[in-house]
C-alpha cells in the first residue's frame, strides 16, 4: 500500500497545482474546490485504477472536504497529499 500512497499523493499534488493555475487565471477563490478535484481525479487521472474502483464523484468530494477539515484541525506533520492519499485508499480503495 505504501507505493500506492505515494502514487495517489503525487496525483493529489498534480491536481492541486493544476487547480491553482486554473483558478489563478480566473482570479478567484474556489469554495467548491473539492468538486473540481473530484472531477479531475476521476476523469483525468489514474486514481480509479490505483483505488481499484471508481468511486461516485459525490463520495470522493465528501472525503476530500472531510479530510481537509480533519487536516486543518489536526495539523499533522506529514504533507496534506500523503495524509489524504492514505485515507482515500483506506476508505475508498478496493
Amino acid at each position: 500500500m505504501d507505493e500506492r500512497v505515494g502514487r495517489v499523493a503525487e496525483l493529489l499534488h498534480t491536481a492541486g497545482e493544476t487547480h491553482h493555475v486554473v483558478f489563478k487565471i480566473a482570479e478567484g477563490d474556489d469554495p467548491d474546490w473539492a468538486s473540481w478535484y473530484s472531477d479531475w481525479l476521476l476523469n483525468l487521472s489514474e486514481l480509479p485504477t490505483l483505488l481499484g474502483v471508481t468511486p461516485v464523484r459525490s463520495e470522493l468530494t465528501y472525503w476530500l472536504v472531510r479530510l481537509d477539515k480533519e487536516y486543518t484541525e489536526a495539523k499533522p506533520d506529514e504533507p496534506w497529499e500523503q495524509h489524504y492519499a492514505r485515507a482515500l485508499l483506506e476508505h475508498l480503495g478496493a
